[in-house]
This record gives structure tokens, C-alpha cells and sequence, in this order.
């Protein structure tokens, strides 16, 4: 089923071809930008390139073919190819991720070397006590290796865009630290900062000076290891954009047992084909769509539907691959295998979701397309103004690299990632995990929020909400025997009866010739007494039709939503049991905090009707949509954006994989899904709807602090760049204005850790819950059906 989440050819369809193209080189977000803009400049070609997910979709007509594509972008300097479809079945099952790990483990490897290396460079530049004889020897022989290797991809990303006559962070990263090593090759060897006992003073002074005696090399190295911790985080947090779709192949069966000549063969299930007969057992995931020829059973969809309550099934009813047999012995015909069945089509929407976010700029790219050229064309302008002028070349030659050092982009290399380090580090202390800077513009804009209803507004477990005696009946007593027979089943709603029982009434009497009616209940002598429970047609069958008063609550129940459960003993039907998918207690207040964010909220769900809407009113949610299709999860969202509303959605299950990753915020519920989860943008590992707020405050909180940080930063580029260009600043004057802007960026975004939830949840407390949450929501594996 793997094939079937990639798209390796073009399709045609109304005379369109379609192809997914994998893009590398890509540094920032400009880069993504001017490969789509040439890609676009082809005739009959119309792409969208996402930085995020390394990849171009094109849609092209005409003579244009795919090699015709990947030319087009190696010839903007960056590489292009059809993308391989995962390694399915190997070691696991699991599809290969070892490229993208290499990759992180690299940029890795680089920022920590480069760090070990850098640190005594800083300090002995900045602390003349430590100013040995030759210190300044150490230090370039400490720094060298950081500016040549650890910046080693900033240069081949400015040497590339050279070669194309564009310009990016890069280019001045690359040039900035280029400059500061050369001039201080410069003064070591020419001029007079190689001399035994030379130091830097500690002065804040304004000067001119002709730099023979001054070396920049802490400046160089200490920019290299910022950045490089910058694009490290940034690229852990892109390694997790095609985690969704492994999370759903590893979704789907390993083997199956197919009847071949009236005998079960295992086999994997890659082998199966359209038609074959298998057998699927208690508790065993479904291999493939299909079609149930022989056996009756109920069938946990909920991770794929959205429905709460185990569906049954008999001879005749389709089926869906990867949902779960709870009951008895099914004999099915495969009908759809590989790329054909709902759960690779389910992978596909994901990916198709991901690929079709419009990429989110950060700031620091779209300022640098302009900042850039402008500090270049600063730097020879000040070279040819000193020259010119007769200042000497030594002079000329500092005051230009002072430009370019002192715009070098120290302060824009802490501010994303240390505000993101603390916000995320906060966030998960209260249970709220962020996946990367990107998410956070998106928290800012949101006005709509979309709530999936089972899991998230809803306990997601049957639980017993009320027990009706009939007449003259003990209400105890019909608890009790009926909760004694439940315990002795599986079947999610027995566990629930059984559960509210034993904690109702104490322990449980010993049950007797137990047994399961297949579809409809079960049956057993407890305490002497013949007790059935199940469908009143169980009952009816055992003429034990419930009376008027049992017959009005069951209706009421059931326009509620609920379901109901009749129980009978001894030839007369005694009472019935009502049983729903609670709603969690902090739901409602919940739906409150995400008003008072100015957001709307719209409960969405794959449950019937009557059940959204009860759920609706209890917890003062609007708008309903119920009864949707995973696929039509998706359209709801899109529609609600193409209405021109900013929509946050929220869910815990499969069938919310992709509406989370075509939303423009996905919040995953912690207690739900692996694909879920790495579908989403923000994972709220508690259980509490409440922390969904929380987690939209926390990002715009950080959001705002990521702001404010490069709003710093930028402005004492431009502040100095005035006092460099004019010749003015010493290399400890640059250094402590360097060092205290990356002083005040760290400081700024250290807030962060006093951001405190609306419910004021302790963190210790926090993780209590969450931990307890994660334990009574184990899913319990269910062997026996109604």
C-alpha cells in the first residue's frame, strides 16, 4: 500500500499532467520562491513549491515534459527528481527515513563541533584576563576550522546563488564571516595583531582606526555556530513533514491468512489480490478492503470513522483495511488492495494537504532580499568613499568589512530558535508541543476553529450514563445482574455496563453457561436467575417485550444519541441500560476560553446527527456538521477557507489526519492517533480540550516574541551600520554591541518560561494528568461481539 503514497508519475486527467518533483538545495524560503517563479515562466506550466516538504507540484500541458521540469530547476542551481516511493514491508514494514535522518545528524555533528570549537574563541576575545601570550594564534587556529567547514553550507548556498545573480541570508552569512577571517589573516600576518602580547582591551570606545592591529575571529566563528543552531532546529522540525503518511502505512496489516483450497496460508499481505478469500480473527486488524462473505461480528472503525460505537457487521457489508475485528470470526473478499484501498487513498489526501500549504515566508528571508544587496552595495560604497577621499586602503578596507561584519545577522540567528527553544520548552512542561516557527504565524490569523467530536470533545469510551427499572423492579438489581453477565464480555459497550456496575454496587457475582448471541446480546444464569442482555429484539425472542414505561425511555434515549441496552430475567424483560460516548467535564469550558480567543468553534464528526448535536448543546458549540467521510472532512475545511476564514482544526483519529494537515493550524490530540499527531502543527499531549487554547496563546505569545526579537535585531544592524561605514568601530566596541543584542534577544525571549495556562495548571500537575490520561485511554483489546 506504500506505492500509494507518492506520486512517482504524471497522471493525466482533462489534459493535465500532474507531477510531484522532490527539490533539493533548497536553504530558505526565497529559494522556494524563485524555483517556482521559474518553473511558472514555462509555457503551460502552473507550480507550487513547498519549502516545508522539499517538494514542487506541477501541473503542465502541452510538449512539456518532467525532464523538461528537472532541467528547469538544476538550471536555477538546486536539484530535482521524481520522488521513490517509500520501502514498505522492510524491517517492520516500516518506508525508509534514513535520508532525511543523515541529514539532521549531520547539520547536527557541524553545530556541535563548531560550538566546542567557538566558545574559547569568544571568551578569550571578550575577557582580556585571559589574553595569554599568543592567544591570538589559538584562537585562529580554533576559528578557522568553524569558518571553513561548519559555514561550509552558507558558502556553497552563496556560491550558488552568485552563479544565478540572486542573494540571501547566505550570501551575507558567507560574505561576513569570509571578510572578518581574511582581515584577521590579514592583520595576524601583515600587520600587527600576530606580535607577541598583542590584546584587545576591554574599552567601549568610538574611534578610527586602521585595523592592522584587529582581529574579528570570535566574530566570525560566533555567527557560524548561531546560524548553524538556527537551520538545525529548523531542519528537525521539516524531517517531521512526511512522518503522517509512515504513521499511516505502519497503519495497516503485516500478514494475512487467505483460504486457498478450503486451508488458511499466512502470507504477507503485499501477496493479496482482488478476490481472494481471508479470514480475519478476534482482535485482528482487517488486511484489506473488502467484502464479508461467511461470520458476523462488530467492527472498531473509529480510528479510520470517527464512530464511537463498534459497528456490526454480517455476511454482505463492506469492510475498510486497517479497522479491527472485535468480535467473532470473519471470512471476507478482498475487493480493493494496494494504492485502490481507503486507507492509501486517506495517505494521498495527507500528502496532498501538505503539499498545498502555501509555504509561510519567515521574516528574516523576506527583509533579506532587500537587506542584503543593500549592505553589499553599503560595503563597497564605504570602500570607494574612503579611498576616494584618501583615507588610506587599510582604512578603507576596515571601515568595508566592519559593514559587513557588523551586519552580519548574529542577533537574527538567536532570535527564532531561542524564542522557539523556550516556547516549546514551556509548552511541553504544560503538555503542549510545537512543532516548528512556521506554526506559529498561522496561530495569529486563526478566527474558526473545527473540533473533531470522539476523542476530543468526548471521552472517545462508551461509559454507563443511567439505568431505567421497570415497575415495581429494584433499579440495583437490574444493575447488578446485568453488569455481572457484561463483565464476563469483551464488547466495548459490556465493558462500560460492566465498569459503571462494579463501581455502582461493589463486586460482581460468578456467572454461569455464559454465552455470546452473535449481533444481538448475551445470556447467562447469574444468582439463580436466567438473564439476557442485549438488542430488544434479544429479548423479543425470548418473549420479553419491554413495556410502556421501559419502551418511552428507550425512545428518549435514543433521540438523544444514546444507546440503549434492554436487560431481562426470569421470562419478563426488567429494565434497560443507557449508554453514551461521555463528554469530557472540561469540554465546555474549554469552548468558552477558544470564544474568548475571538475564535468560532464547529463541531465536526463522522457520528450520526442526533448524537453531534446533543454534544453541540451540552458544551454550547453552533455549528454542527455530522456524518461526513474523511475526504469530506477535508472538503468542510477547505470550504471554510475558501469562505475566507483562517480555520484551526482539532481531532485525535485517522480520519483526521488529513483535514489537520490541510488546515491552517492542526491541533492533535496527544491521547489519539500517530497520524494524527504528525499530521498536526501543535500536539496537546493532555487529554483536555482546555489545552487547545492554551496552546494558541502560547504560540501567539511566542510568535510575538519571535517578532520582537528580529525587530531588535534589525534595528541595531541599521543603528550601527551608520558607525561602521564611518569608520568608528573598534573590534570590542563591535563585539560587546554583538554580544548584547544577542544578550538582550536571549533575555527577551527567557519570558516565555512565566507563560501560564487559562486553568492554571502547575506543570507537575500537568503531566499527572497527562499521564493519567494516557493510561485510562490505553485502547483495550475487545474478543467477543454482539
Amino acid at each position: 500500500m506504500s506505492s500509494a503514497t507518492q506520486n512517482t508519475t504524471p497522471s493525466t486527467q482533462a489534459g493535465d499532467n500532474h507531477v510531484d518533483l522532490a527539490i533539493g538545495g533548497m536553504t530558505c524560503a526565497s529559494c522556494a520562491a524563485r524555483i517556482e517563479k521559474k518553473l511558472n515562466r514555462l509555457d503551460g506550466v502552473t507550480a507550487t513549491v513547498n519549502y516545508a516538504t522539499e517538494k514542487a507540484r506541477v501541473t503542465f500541458t502541452g510538449d512539456v515534459t518532467p525532464a523538461d521540469l528537472i532541467a528547469t530547476v538544476e538550471k536555477t542551481g538546486y536539484t530535482a527528481h521524481l520522488p521513490e516511493p517509500p520501502k514498505a514491508q522492510t524491517d517492520g514494514g516500516q518506508p525508509d527515513a534514513s535520508e532525511g535522518d543523515d541529514h539532521v545528524r549531520t547539520l547536527r555533528q557541524r553545530l556541535l563541533i563548531s560550538a566546542v570549537l567557538t566558545v574559547p574563541v569568544v571568551a578569550m576575545a571578550m575577557i582580556p584576563a585571559l589574553q595569554f601570550t599568543y592567544w591570538q594564534w589559538l584562537s585562529l587556529t580554533l576559528a578557522a576550522p568553524v569558518v571553513v567547514w561548519g559555514a561550509w553550507p552558507f558558502h556553497k548556498a552563496a556560491w550558488t546563488n552568485l552563479r544565478h545573480g540572486a542573494s540571501t541570508m547566505d550570501t551575507l552569512i558567507s560574505m561576513g564571516t569570509l571578510a572578518a577571517l581574511a582581515w584577521s589573516l590579514y592583520a595576524l600576518f601583515w600587520g600587527t595583531a600576530g606580535e607577541p602580547g598583542m590584546t584587545h582591551p576591554f574599552e567601549l570606545t568610538i574611534a578610527r582606526t586602521d585595523g592592522s592591529g584587529n582581529i574579528y575571529l570570535e566574530v566570525a566563528a560566533g555567527v557560524t555556530t548561531f546560524i548553524l543552531a538556527g537551520r538545525y532546529f529548523e531542519a528537525r522540525s521539516k524531517r517531521r513533514a512526511g512522518a503522517a503518511l509512515r504513521a499511516l502505512l505502519e497503519l495497516g496489516a503485516r500478514e494475512v491468512s487467505v483460504l486457498r483450497g478450503g486451508r488458511e496460508q499466512r502470507m504477507p499481505v503485499d501477496q493479496l489480490a482482488v478476490g481472494d478469500l481471508f479470514v480475519v480473527r478476534p482482535g485482528e486488524k482487517i488486511a484489506t478492503d473488502g467484502v464479508i462473505t461467511e461470520g458476523s461480528s462488530a467492527v472498531d472503525a473509529s480510528m479510520l470513522t470517527g464512530e464511537s460505537v463498534p459497528v456490526e457487521v454480517g455476511p454482505g457489508d463492506g469492510l475498510i483495511g486497517a479497522t479491527v475485528n472485535a468480535g467473532g470470526r470473519l471470512v471476507v473478499r478482498a475487493t480493493r488492495i494496494g494504492a485502490d484501498t481507503q486507507l492509501a487513498q486517506m495517505a494521498r489526501l495527507v500528502e496532498d494537504a501538505q503539499n498545498g500549504k502555501a509555504e509561510v515566508q519567515r521574516l528574516a528571508d523576506r527583509v533579506s532580499g532587500v537587506f542584503v544587496p543593500i549592505v553589499i552595495g553599503l560595503a563597497v560604497g564605504t570602500l570607494g568613499f574612503w579611498l576616494g577621499t584618501g583615507g588610506g586602503l587599510a582604512a578603507a578596507f576596515t571601515a568595508a568589512v566592519a559593514v559587513l561584519i557588523i551586519a552580519c545577522p548574529c542577533a537574527l540567528g538567536l532570535a527564532t530558535p531561542t524564542a522557539l527553544m523556550v516556547g516549546t520548552g514551556r509548552g511541553a512542561q504544560l503538555g503542549i508541543l510545537i512543532k516548528g516557527p512556521e506554526v506559529l504565524e498561522s496561530t495569529r490569523r486563526v478566527d474558526t476553529v473545527v473540533l473533531d467530536k470522539t476523542g476530543t470533545v468526548t471521552t472517545g469510551r462508551m461509559t454507563l450514563l443511567d439505568v431505567v427499572a421497570a415497575p415495581g423492579e429494584d433499579r440495583v438489581q437490574v444493575l447488578l445482574l446485568a453488569g455481572a453477565l457484561e463483565d464476563a464480555s469483551e464488547h466495548p459497550i459490556a465493558r462500560a455496563i460492566a465498569t459503571g456496575a462494579a463501581e455502582a454496587v461493589g463486586d460482581l457475582p460468578a456467572v454461569e453457561d455464559f454465552a455470546n448471541v452473535e449481533g444481538l446480546g448475551v445470556q447467562g444464569i447469574v444468582d439463580g436467575h436466567a438473564v439476557l442482555v442485549g438488542r430488544t429484539t434479544l429479548l423479543a425472542d425470548w418473549s420479553q417485550p419491554l413495556g410502556a414505561e421501559l419502551e418511552q425511555a428507550k425512545t428518549a434515549a435514543e433521540a438523544q444519541g444514546r444507546t440503549v441496552v434492554a436487560v431481562g430475567w426470569d421470562g419478563a424483560a426488567r429494565g434497560v441500560l443507557v449508554v453514551t460516548d461521555a463528554i469530557k467535564d472540561t469540554s465546555a469550558e474549554a469552548i468558552r476560553q477558544l470564544r474568548e480567543l475571538g475564535l468560532t468553534p464547529v463541531l465536526l464528526t463522522g457520528d450520526n446527527a442526533t448524537v453531534a448535536r446533543s454534544v453541540a448543546v451540552a458544551v454550547g458549540i453552533d455549528e454542527v456538521i455530522a456524518e461526513v467521510l474523511p475526504a469530506d472532512k477535508v472538503d468542510v475545511v477547505r470550504r471554510l477557507q475558501q469562505q475566507g476564514k483562517v480555520v484551526a482544526m482539532v481531532g485525535d483519529g485517522v480520519n483526521d489526519a488529513a483535514a489537520l494537515a490541510q488546515a491552517d493550524l492542526g491541533l492533535a490530540m496527544g491521547t489519539g492517533t500517530d497520524v494524527a499527531i504528525e499530521a498536526s502543527d501543535l500536539t496537546l499531549v493532555r487529554g483536555d480540550l482546555r489545552a487547545a487554547s492554551d496552546a494558541i496563546r502560547l504560540s501567539r505569545r511566542t510568535l510575538s516574541t519571535i517578532k520582537g526579537n528580529l525587530i531588535w535585531a534589525f534595528a541595531y544592524n541599521v543603528a550601527a551600520l551608520p558607525l561602521a561605514a564611518a569608520g568608528l568601530l573598534n573590534p570590542m566596541l563591535a563585539g560587546a554591541a554583538m554580544a548584547f543584542s544577542s544578550v538582550f534577544v536571549v533575555t527577551n525571549s527567557l519570558r516565555l518560561r512565566r507563560f501560564r495556562t487559562a486553568s492554571g495548571a502547575t506543570p507537575a500537575g500537568v503531566r499527572r494528568e497527562a499521564a493519567a490520561d494516557a493510561t485510562s485511554d490505553a485502547p483495550r483489546a475487545t474478543t467477543a461481539a454482539r
